[in-house]
This record gives C-alpha cells, sequence and structure tokens, in this order.
C-alpha cells in the first residue's frame, strides 16, 4: 500500500475535505418517486426542457399555495451547465489554437521571470493568467469584437487585472508590441518604452481602456457601463445593440463589496448584453477562497437568486465519459460533497491519491476508474481550460436574449502549467521566479520549440510571420474587428456655449440670495436645454435630487428607466413629480455612490469607448466623494475620465445640523492627491457659471482629458454681480474682490477667502476697518490648489533652468508688490491653505477647520472652529502684532471685544 493511498484511506475514514453531509429523507414510497421520475423523463423526451420546466414551476406554486415550502432552487448539481448533448461543435482549428495558446503562456511567464533575475526584481504575476488562459485564448479567437471600421463598434472588455502579462503576450505575437516593451515589463521609464504593471490608461493610452486591478472596481463599473449602453441606445444617440460588455475577475474578488453589490442592477434593468466571466482557481492570494466550502456553488446560488443567467464550466472533457457511465448518480454526489481546500489537494497529489480519496469513498467509483492509470486521473482537466466547454459557455452567453444578465462560472486550477513552480499551491499568486529544471519542464509540457541550452533564459518566442499561427490569429482578429485591448489616440471635440452665452444667466442670478448648489443646479438646468450640446449632458445623483434642488429637473427631463414608468407616481398631481421614461436623461442611482461613480466613469469615458462626447455632472453628499469613493475617482483619472464632479452639501460648517459623518472639510485636501482633477470651492454664482464653462471648453473643445470638482454649499446669501475682468482669476484660482481703505490706516493687510467663509472674511474686513483701522484687501481664492500646482511647475522649472530668465507663476504675479501680512480662511483643512505658503510675499497664517464636525447652527460651528469673522479679525491683529503695531494688553481687550474664548478646547482634539 502506498503512502498516498495510506494517507487517502485516512481521511476519507475521517470524512477529511467534505462537506457535513445533509440529514437524508427516508423515501417512504419508492414505486412512487419512481413513476414521477419516470413521468418527468417522458415529458423531457416527448415535449422538451420547456415543458419539463413549466410543469416543475407550476407544482411549486401549487404547494405554496397550500403552505408547503420547497427547498430554494437557487443551486444545481457540481457538473457543467450544457451537458455533453448539447454542446455545439468546436468551429475553429484546435490544434493551431493550442500552440498559439502554449506560445502565448510561455511569453507571458518569460516576461515575468526575465523581470526578476534582474537586480530591483520588479515583480509581475504568472499564475493568474496561466489557470485563465484558455477562457481568455477562446474569447480572443472566437468571441471578442474589435473596433471595427468605424473604430467604435467593439466589445467592452474589462481584463482581470493580475493576468496583464497574458494580453502583453498575446499583442506580442500579433506584432502589436515589442521585444523591448515585454523586456521593460514593470520599468516604464526604461528607453525604448515599457509596459505598464496592470490595465492604466493612463500610462498606456493606445492600449488598455479601464483599470481594473484594484479588485472590485471592474465588475461594479462593467455593470454600469453595460447599462449605460443602453441609456446611449435608449435616448437614441447610439446603436450598441451589437456591443456586449465582458467582465473577467477572480473568486476571490468576490468578496469585495463593489464586486456583487450592484448584481441586482443588472437583472433589474434586464442587461443582458453584459457577461462575467468568473476564473474559480479556488484560491486568493494568499490561500483558498472557500476552501470549507464550495465558491462555485455559493456564487450560483447568489447570481441565481439576483435573477442572473449562470453557466458553470466545472469538468473538462475527461470526466465526460464517466458521468456518462455513472447511472446511480455518485459521481454528481461526490462531486459536490468534496470541498475546495481538497480540489486544491488533489492538484498537488500522485493519481493514487486522487483514487483513493476521491473514488475511493464509494466502491462503485472505484469501479469507474478501473481501467484509468494514476497518471490519467492526475491529468483529467478542469472545465475552464477545457476549449470545446469554454465555448460552449461563452457561445450561450452571448445568445442568450432572455433579458438576464449571464455569468459563467469557470473551475481551473491557479498556476496551471507552473508544475512545481506553483501549480494549484497556496504560494502561486506571488510566484514570479522559476529554476532552469522548471523551465524545461514548462517547455516540455507546452512544446515551445527552444532548445534546452537556451531554456535557462527564458526567451521570447514568436513564430514567423508567415506561420499557420501568425495568419490563423490575425486571420480571426480581423473577422471579428481588430484588436483588442485597443484604444483611440485621437478623440472628438465639439463646440461648447461660452461665459458671453450664458450671461443673461449670471445676471439672473446676481443679487439674488441663494446657495452657491442652486447656483450649480440652474446652470446644469440651463446646459441641459442648451442647443450645442444639450442632449450630450448627462445629470448624475444617488438618490439626492431633492436635497439639491433638482426636483424641478424631474419633469422636463425625466430620469432614466430602461423600462420606462409602469406606476402612476403618488406626487403625479404636482410640478415637479418623479417621472422616468425610457428616453429619460437623469441617471438617479439610488443610494449608491459607487454605483453613480460607476455611471459617472461610463460615460466620462464615452468619447473614447463610443466616439460620442457625453457629459457627465454627478453632485452628491461632499462628504461621501473623494472621501468615501476615492477609489473609483481615482480610477476614473486612470481611464482618462472626463466630467463634472459636485461636492454638493459641502464644507465642515455649512451644513448646519447635520453633524459630524457628513460634515466634509477635507475632500479638497483628498483631491490635491488626484493629478487630473481641478478643484474649486467657488463663492459665488458667477465664480460657479465660469468654472463650468471653462471646464466644458478645455474639457470637451480643447480635448484636455480631466475632471472639474466645485464644491458647493447650501447657505443662502446674497451674490453681488460679476466684477469687470475676473474671469482669468476664477479659473486660475484666485482674484482681488474688494478693497477697503481708511484713512490714516495703521496697516494694510491681505485677506484670503473661499467658499461661503468668504463672508466671514469679509465681514472681518469691515470689522478691521471700523474697529481697527486696518485697510485690506480680501481677495477670492477660488482654488487653492490650482495656484499651488501652477506655481510648484514654475519653481520647478526655475531649478533645472538656472540659466534663463526664471518664469513667475500667476500667484507671484498677483502679489508682487503686495503689502502682507496674509490671513486665509476656508471652510477646510488648514493643509489646504497652507499649500501656498512658499509664494507667499511676507507672513502668512491660515485658519481652517481641523477636527471632527458635529451637530450646530452654522454661526456656532464657525466660532468652534474659528474661521468666523471675529477669528479672522483677531488673528490678523495677531499677525500685526508680531511688527510691533500691537501689544499683548491690546490683543488682551480685542479677545473680549470680539466674544473670543481663549480657554475653549483646541477644536482639533474637541
Amino acid at each position: 500500500m502506498t503512502d498516498s493511498k495510506t494517507v487517502a484511506q485516512t481521511e476519507v475514514d475521517q470524512h477529511l475535505g467534505e462537506l457535513e453531509p445533509p440529514t437524508a429523507e427516508v423515501d417512504l414510497d419508492a414505486a412512487e418517486t419512481q413513476e414521477w421520475l419516470s413521468s418527468l423523463d417522458y415529458v423531457l423526451k416527448s415535449k422538451g426542457a420547456d415543458r419539463v420546466r413549466f410543469l416543475i414551476e407550476q407544482l411549486r406554486d401549487r404547494a405554496a399555495e397550500e403552505g408547503i415550502q420547497s427547498a430554494q432552487d437557487t443551486n444545481t448539481p457540481y457538473v457543467n451547465t450544457i451537458p455533453t448533448k448539447d454542446q455545439p461543435a468546436y468551429p475553429g482549428n484546435r490544434e493551431i489554437e493550442r500552440r498559439i495558446k502554449s506560445i502565448v503562456r510561455w511569453n507571458a511567464m518569460a516576461m515575468v521571470v526575465r523581470a526578476n533575475k534582474r537586480p530591483g526584481g520588479v515583480g509581475g504575476h504568472i499564475s493568474t493568467f496561466a489557470s485563465s488562459a484558455t477562457l481568455y485564448e477562446v474569447a480572443f479567437n472566437h468571441f471578442f469584437k474589435g473596433r471595427g471600421e468605424d473604430g467604435y463598434s467593439g466589445d467592452t472588455i474589462y481584463f482581470q487585472g493580475h493576468a496583464s502579462p497574458g494580453m502583453y503576450s498575446r499583442a506580442f505575437v500579433e506584432g502589436r508590441l515589442s521585444e523591448e516593451n515585454l523586456e521593460n515589463f514593470r520599468r516604464e521609464l526604461a528607453p525604448g518604452g515599457g509596459l505598464s504593471s496592470y490595465p492604466h490608461p493612463w500610462l498606456m493610452p493606445d492600449f488598455w481602456e479601464y483599470p481594473t486591478v484594484s479588485m472590485g472596481l471592474g465588475p461594479i463599473m462593467a455593470i454600469y457601463q453595460a447599462r449605460f449602453n443602453e441609456y446611449l441606445r435608449d435616448r437614441g444617440i447610439k446603436d450598441t445593440s451589437g456591443q456586449k460588455v465582458w467582465a473577467f475577475l477572480g473568486d476571490g474578488e468576490c468578496d469585495e463589496p463593489e464586486t456583487l453589490g450592484a448584481i441586482g442592477l443588472a437583472a433589474r434593468e434586464k442587461l443582458d448584453n453584459l457577461i462575467f466571466v468568473i476564473n474559480c482557481n479556488l484560491q486568493r492570494l494568499d490561500g483558498p477562497v472557500r476552501g470549507n466550502s464550495k465558491v462555485i456553488q455559493e456564487l450560483e446560488s447568489i447570481f441565481r437568486g439576483a435573477g442572473w443567467n449562470v453557466i458553470k464550466v466545472v469538468w473538462g472533457d475527461d470526466w465526460d465519459q464517466l458521468l456518462a457511465k455513472d447511472t446511480t448518480g455518485l459521481l454528481a454526489k461526490r462531486m459536490n460533497e468534496v470541498v475546495d481546500g481538497q480540489y486544491q489537494k488533489y492538484t498537488g497529489m500522485p493519481g493514487s491519491y486522487i483514487r483513493e480519496h476521491f473514488f475511493g469513498k464509494y466502491p462503485e467509483l472505484l469501479k469507474l476508474v478501473e481501467n484509468y492509470s494514476d497518471e490519467r486521473l492526475e491529468k483529467m482537466r478542469r472545465g475552464g481550460h477545457d476549449p470545446e466547454k469554454v465555448y460552449a459557455a461563452y457561445k450561450m452567453a452571448t445568445e442568450l436574449k432572455n433579458g438576464k444578465p449571464t455569468v459563467v462560472l469557470a473551475k481551473t486550477v491557479k498556476g496551471y502549467g507552473l508544475g512545481e513552480a506553483g501549480e494549484g499551491r497556496n504560494v502561486a499568486h506571488n510566484q514570479k521566479k522559476m529554476n532552469e529544471e522548471e523551465l524545461l519542464e514548462f517547455r516540455t509540457r507546452f512544446g515551445i520549440p527552444i532548445s534546452d541550452e537556451e531554456v535557462g533564459k527564458a526567451p521570447f518566442y514568436t513564430p514567423p510571420a508567415n506561420s499557420q499561427e501568425i495568419k490563423y490569429m490575425k486571420e480571426r482578429r480581423a473577422a471579428l474587428g481588430g484588436p483588442v485591448p485597443s484604444r483611440p489616440t485621437t478623440h472628438p471635440t465639439m463646440e461648447v456655449p461660452t461665459v458671453a452665452d450664458y450671461k443673461k444667466l449670471i445676471g439672473r442670478l446676481e443679487d439674488k440670495s441663494c446657495s452657491t448648489t442652486f447656483s450649480v443646479v440652474q446652470t446644469l438646468i440651463a446646459l441641459c436645454r442648451d442647443k450645442k450640446i444639450g442632449k450630450y449632458m448627462v445629470p448624475i445623483v444617488p438618490d439626492e435630487s431633492r436635497t439639491f434642488g433638482m426636483e424641478g429637473m424631474f419633469r422636463e427631463f425625466s430620469i432614466y428607466a430602461h423600462a420606462g414608468q409602469l406606476y402612476e407616481p403618488v406626487d403625479s398631481s404636482l410640478i415637479t413629480y418623479y417621472k422616468e421614461s425610457q428616453d429619460g436623461q437623469i441617471l438617479e442611482e439610488g443610494i449608491t455612490e459607487a454605483g453613480s461613480m460607476s455611471s459617472f466613469n461610463a460615460a466620462g469615458t464615452a468619447y473614447s469607448s463610443h466616439g460620442v462626447n457625453m457629459i457627465p455632472f454627478f453632485i452628491y453628499y461632499s462628504m461621501f466623494g473623494f472621501q468615501r469613493i476615492g477609489d473609483l475617482i481615482w480610477a476614473a483619472a486612470d481611464m482618462r475620465a472626463k466630467g463634472f464632479l459636485i461636492g454638493g452639501t459641502a464644507g465642515r460648517t455649512t451644513l448646519n445640523g447635520e453633524g459630524l459623518q457628513h460634515q466634509d472639510g477635507h475632500s479638497l485636501l483628498n483631491a490635491i492627491a488626484f493629478p487630473t482633477v481641478r478643484a474649486y470651492d467657488p463663492a459665488f454664482a458667477y465664480e460657479v457659471v465660469v468654472i463650468i464653462l471653462e471646464g466644458l471648453k478645455r474639457m470637451y473643445q480643447d480635448g484636455e482629458e480631466c475632471m472639474y470638482y466645485l464644491m458647493s454649499e447650501n447657505e443662502e446669501y446674497l451674490h453681488p454681480a460679476m466684477p469687470e475682468g475676473c474671469e482669468e482669476g476664477i479659473v486660475k484660482g484666485m482674484y482681488k474682490f474688494r478693497s477697503r481703505d481708511v484713512e490714516g490706516a495703521k496697516a494694510r493687510v491681505q485677506l484670503f477667502g473661499s467658499g461661503a467663509i468668504l463672508n466671514c472674511v469679509l465681514k472681518a474686513q469691515e470689522t478691521l476697518a471700523e474697529k481697527y483701522n486696518i485697510a485690506s484687501d480680501v481677495w477670492s481664492v477660488t482654488s487653492y490648489t490650482e495656484l499651488r500646482r501652477e506655481a510648484a511647475d514654475c519653481s520647478r522649472w526655475n531649478m533645472l533652468h538656472p540659466t534663463e530668465t526664471p518664469r513667475k507663476s500667476y500667484l507671484e504675479e498677483q502679489l508682487e508688490g503686495v503689502e502682507g501680512p496674509f490671513i486665509s480662511a476656508s471652510d477646510y483643512v488648514r493643509a489646504l491653505g497652507e499649500q501656498l505658503q512658499p509664494w507667499i510675499p511676507g507672513d502668512y497664517f491660515v485658519l481652517g477647520t481641523d477636527g471632527m464636525g458635529r451637530s450646530e447652527t452654522r454661526e456656532a460651528l464657525r466660532r468652534h472652529f474659528e474661521v468666523d469673522a471675529e477669528c479672522v479679525t483677531y488673528a490678523t491683529l495677531t499677525r500685526l502684532a508680531k511688527s510691533g503695531l500691537f501689544t499683548p494688553a491690546e490683543l488682551a481687550d480685542a479677545i473680549k471685544d470680539l466674544g473670543i474664548d481663549p480657554d475653549k478646547p483646541n477644536p482639533y482634539f474637541a
């Protein structure tokens, strides 16, 4: 008896590696049971599966009427969904495709191994693509639609991030990437050009379309992309009916809440243009995904329960004969009993162990494989490695037109083909190196024509240009519309309205008491009505329309609903009733900032994916943006999305009454880290309009790939007329708004304000003049970040060009010769204003709202955070005292006069 056989028998006796057996129900009338089963067989043979399905549903409904609860029908047996008899003929040349796949495998592996042989070992992942090569190659050869003649008719594909070496390898064999590119994998600054670690459109704008390696983002973005494709079609903007959206992901990735959080939407919106392919290699980064259970069954239950079509590809054709011969059903039962951790173990064990542990539990199963050698048992494939099984699944997924999205659950082995280097092992994900013996084994297993002498160098290999392999893969891609992934680098532009066109809107908001949020919404409404760009506007809101005063848009522009409005709204008698329609313009997403941002990303990249400039306008609770969905905003930057992000109810003190979890004093600080985001904090309505129109010009007329982020507050106050010639300053970040001269002034100071706090600064200006004989200039600072970026860019240029005439930033030009000190106040943390410190020509002091928010009135909050008019006034006096203009005693008197409590807790720690 072999050691493996001994171990296996012991484990079987202990039920090791098995699910807990269910409580068996006793069949009290076996003859009656057989009659029912025979009847089912008769109906199946004579009238087909649809009739069987109908009868079963009738029986279930009748039982429910009598109060009899049946078991949940969200799981099917642990076998392939498509029976062998229903499997379509494979249309391609299996042998040529096998050789192509082997070459792609080799180059993907060689790229990572070579990268890690160099000093520094830049990393890379082999095992994910090794497990999913068949899943991708079948799709490349037969399903993925390229962009076609017009450049915008292809499928949308979210590739699994860790599988990127396989995509690079295929592009290399196709001639789209050079050997130097592969040599420079993960060395993007190397001469000749390198390849990014994962799908990154920002770094490879002519190759990748969507960033997916931040796990969970690909799936949720794919869902909303599929829905956005329907939105384009339903609104008559583009016919997307021939385009599919594919998302490739891992079973471990399904633990991310974003992965499964929106699958209900896909079913509810009847997105049969959406296909998920989940590579179930049963392993996360560190170990089994569901070692003690079965992730495929779990995922099947989740997706079926959510209303998806589920196609399981569990077993390769090696198992077909055994399943056909098994008349007892014991094989399917055994397949279901064994847990994933044990299946993973089978991969690294000899055939004798598999025989005794898997088949050995039931004598009947041992009988089934008595003529199978141990070697044959070891080589029996999982379904995700069988091209015919995968093709059958994809064909069904692409042809189903039942109003449901489809998920393909394909069972594979992580690190497939790596042998001792990592096949099916817990170390597989981090495997980056292979010794010469392992390379030889890989070379031989996949038949790569590289000599024993050369194999240790892991050379790249591509067949001659006139070889069968190259001709075949190019012919297949040409027939399907061209290479994928690919992304165009020239994009459509459009004429947009100007400030002159919107003078009337600016005039209407002049001398009006309103919030900047109101100004934003009024601008949005005007843009949606605009004859040039109106139909391309995409208002997006996560169930806060009424909070932001957008309910007036419902009736005029409608809320998009793929099925239309199937009910009479309860408020239909009101002018602002909740109106849904199939061609609606507003995307009202419900309570999901992540889903809303995914819609933004789909709309914001429509110019590159669909050749249409769509203009997303995503307005949301400011606190739930950069803090909550920053990863999706970062993905938007990576994929070069365009559009407007509006942080509604912004600021730490403007949202009175709501409290800590809603008050945002740090999103503008977070936004600093996003290079493509231009962040603004406008105080007045005309600033809002100017910034939005400038954003439209930069993004859609000039073609810049960036996003505009505006803070909008809900505090109402009087908005002044637009000063002459302030447009440049608004856009660049600051302009002088008002000066206050004082006869015989003690000093002159510069006061910076932004957003709603600018009003506190203006009030402080009057107090300084009337009480303390101080003259001042008040500057509206619309963007500290834009000022800092330009100033830092000039400083860098000057540092690197010491012999040339120094450049001067806009900030330095504006403040040249200006008398200080300089006092800054905003509704955000001090670090926002402190960005400008190196370029301020004098003493500079910043006030801000550092600390936790709380529920109070605006006045109380501003006193608490020390940004109200009195605190701005006192801060100014303390800076003047540094130059001897005020004594300590005078400062003490000012504290009393201004009503400031010197002993109150520091708001940062309160």
